[in-house]
This record gives structure tokens, sequence and C-alpha cells, in this order.
């Protein structure tokens, strides 16, 4: 892969001065200068479609619908969140009343926290950078965008366009791997979002704490599926299938393994290939609804994984290293211990794991890290309520896969390894923002002797 559109290390701190300087001028004190950013990135977006769809094409293998639904519509669903709520976000607010402080006027305003990093991964480019690009611009803050390397085409897009339509001074693009990250790290930021995994997501953390920078982490997990066997099996089959196939599987979000009674796990994987047979009628490599992996390396250790499994492949299970082609596989009986199960697989790979009971199901998700999401398929509120009840996790979804995410209102964010903070909508305006909080005590006012000590 070249490496020609590198930022250089040398220009890094050049840049970090720059956005520092413009942060500081004032230029985003201006609710009206904020709105017309945002409106600009709104129309960087709308204007290149087709080149961001055919840099997505080029990098996954995307599909168009694909590129539509998870980082087309997400972006523009924030960006007129933003700008419409901004005034709104901004406005300075009264504290509750206080007998005692009530002639201080104290308020409270969401002031911005200065220059924000964000590091992105390859899985949703567009989606994870202009998504909090948008909710910083309404905060008030200068932006320092880390694109994937992973995803070239797409950065190099990012690099060309930010420029084009926003602030050169208060809005800038980083490219390059290990070397430019590191340097990267190695500054003061006001705040930095990160997204990926958490062996990086520790690196981040303590660069970070060496500035005592706070942080928004989004890292994955294994989201698990619980099935009630009285579900609608063909509606729980082909839910979850979208989930675990679109774009591959490289989606946070996306069930990594299902839970299913030992007695259903028969009928379930009949409703499986029912749904796999209806998805791809041609196979899937001859789809264009079906993505491709981002790299030969990810595509061999997805293949390697599959190999290694001690579960039975029911469909699947091949793949073209060369072309970035895993096939759609579903693998049933896989123990607890299987290679499958040791880490997120990020990859379009569906493990079954039998279970004697629901219980039993609770156990085994409450003995691994604190998933993104724990999907649940029953219409039984009971079922539902005992397995949300019991377990925790980012998200508590019933009856669906992924879609959560989009939901106007809720707020996209993990529990302990699954990250920490929040994304998406006004949640995200809050990270990117302090409450700055005011009173002013007239002269003529004393107060009362009991204010601070109570009673005597």
């Amino acid at each position: 892969m070249s490496t020609s559109f590198y930022t250089s290390i040398d220009d890094i701190p050049r840049i970090h001065k720059r956005a520092h300087d413009a942060h500081r001028s004032g230029k985003l004190k201006s609710i009206a200068y904020r709105k017309e950013q945002i409106a600009q990135l709104g129309y960087m977006l709308k204007d290149n479609e087709q080149r961001f769809w055919d840099a997505m094409k080029l990098d996954l293998g995307r599909p168009m619908m694909e590129t539509l639904f998870f980082d087309f519509s997400a972006v523009y669903i924030e960006v007129r969140t933003a700008y419409d709520n901004v005034e709104k976000w901004t406005k300075s607010q009264r504290a509750e009343f206080s007998l005692n402080f009530f002639a201080m006027g104290p308020r409270l305003r969401a002031e911005p926290k200065g220059v924000i990093l964000a590091i992105a991964p390859f899985n949703a480019p567009i989606f994870m950078l202009l998504s909090p690009l948008a909710g910083a611009i309404a905060g008030g803050n200068a932006m320092v965008l880390k694109p994937s390397e992973q995803a070239p085409a797409t950065a190099q897009l990012l690099a060309e366009l930010v420029p084009q339509y926003l602030d050169r001074d208060l809005f800038h693009v980083i490219n390059g791997g290990i070397p430019e990250t590191t340097k990267v790290l190695e500054l003061r930021w006001d705040h930095i979002l990160y997204t990926g995994n958490g062996r990086v997501g520790r690196i981040i953390a303590h660069a970070a704490a060496e500035h005592l920078t706070p942080l928004t982490m989004e890292l994955g997990s294994k989201n698990p599926v619980v099935i009630d066997p009285k579900c609608d099996v063909q509606l729980a089959a082909r839910r979850i299938l979208w989930g675990r196939f679109s774009n591959a599987g490289q989606i946070c979000l996306a069930p990594e393994y299902v839970l299913v009674p030992e007695h259903f796990q028969d009928r379930f994987i009949e409703a499986l290939q029912d749904i796999y047979k209806a998805f791809y009628p041609d196979g899937p490599k001859n789809s264009d609804s079906f993505c491709r992996i981002v790299s030969e390396a990810h595509a061999a250790r997805i293949k390697n994984l599959i190999d290694q499994t001690k579960g039975t492949v029911v469909f699947g299970g091949d793949a073209d290293i060369s072309e970035r082609y895993v096939a759609p596989t579903v693998v049933r009986d896989v123990p607890l211990d299987d290679p499958l199960m040791r880490d997120e697989v990020f990859g379009p790979v569906l493990s079954i794991i039998p279970v004697k009971d629901i219980d039993e199901a609770i156990s085994i998700i409450n003995e691994r890290d604190h998933p993104l999401a724990v999907y649940v398929f029953s219409h039984d509120k009971a079922f539902l309520d005992k397995v949300f009840e019991n377990t925790e996790s980012g998200a508590a979804v019933a009856n669906e896969t992924l879609i959560s995410v989009g939901v106007p209102g809720l707020p996209m964010g993990g529990l302990g390894a699954s990250g920490y903070g929040y994304y998406t909508g006004k949640h995200m305006f809050d990270e990117f923002t302090h409450l700055r909080t005011s009173i002013d005590n007239p002269g003529w006012y004393v107060h009362p002797p009991t204010l601070f000590f109570g009673t005597l």
C-alpha cells in the first residue's frame, strides 16, 4: 500500500499548533459560524457522494446500499440534528432555585473543551469521523481527524475535501500509520475520541493519561444473542444474519455468537440456512450485496479462526485471501474455549452455542467482558426482562440487531472493556463540552451564617 499521502511527521506539531491557535481566536464563539460550518460539512458529503461511494468500494468492496445506510444516512442525521439544535444546546441555563443563592444568579453553560482528536477505524470511516465532527463543531471545538490507514482511498478523499469545505485553521486531517499516530499522541489534546480495539485503546489511554486528557472510547466486543425457543425463528434468523453479515461482519455492534437452547438448535440452524439461501441465491461471492474484508491479512486471520474451530461449519467457511473474501459462515456446537470465542472476530462468522436454559445463557454473558449490546429474540416480556435485568451492556436490544445506534436520542456507547463515554446526537455534544458554572454575588447581599454550616 502506498504511503505517499501520509502526513509528514514534522508537520504534525504545526497542525496541532494551528488548530489550537484557531480555537483560541474565538472564531467558533459565534453560533452563526458554527451553523455555517455544520452546513458545510453536510454539503461536503452531499456534493461528493459518488466519490465517497467509489472510495468505500475500493477500501471495503462495500455495496452502495450499505454505505448509504451505515455512513451517509447517519451523518446526515447528525448534521441536521446539530444544525437545528445548536442554539438550544449552547443556551445558558439557570441553576435550580435556592433561597440562599438566588440573588447571585447561579447559571451554567456548555463551553467547548478546545481541540478534539478523533481517531477512526476502517469499517465505517465516514460515519466515525464526520458524525463526531458535527458534534464537535456544535460544541465550538476545533478538531483534527485521523482516518484509518487501512481505508486509504477514503482517507485521501477526506484529506482533499475537508480543507475545501471547512475552515482551514480549525479543522484538519492527519494521515498515516503507527509512526504518525505515535507522534500525534505525544501532543496534548483537550479530548480524544477513539474507536477501535482494546489493545490500541490501552495505548491511547496511556498516552492521554500523560496529559490528563479526557477520553471517549468505543472498543467493540463480542455481542451475544439470546434465543427464546418461542420466538419467531424466521424473523430472528433474518435479522441476526443481516446484522452479522452486513459490512462482512466488520461492525462493532454486530452479533458475534448466539446462545440457543440445546433442543432448539437444529430448528434455528434450519431457519438460518433458509435465510442464507434467500440472501445469496447465486452464492455470496457473486453477490453485489456482500462486502469484502479490509485487507488480505485480516482475511487470513479470520480464515485461520474458521480452520481452527472445534465446532461444525454449517455453511460458508471458504475464503479467497487474494480477493479479501471470506464467505458468510455459521458454525454450530461451538465450545466456550473455541478460538472463535477468544476475541472479537470482526468478520462474517456467526458462532452458535447450545445452552441448557436461560440461566446458563446469562451466566456465559456475565463471565465475559461487558459487550456493546446484548440482543434477545423473544416476545415474552418476562424472558426479555430476565436477560436484560441480569446482564450489563451498552445497549439492550430486543428482536433487532445493529440499528440502535441510528435511533435519534439514543447515545452510542459501551461499558467497561467495550468502551466508555457516548457519541451521537446531544450526548456527543455533551462529550465535547464542559459545564462552566457562574455566580455574581452583589455587594448588597449578605448570606446568612447558616449558609454553609447549617443551624447551630
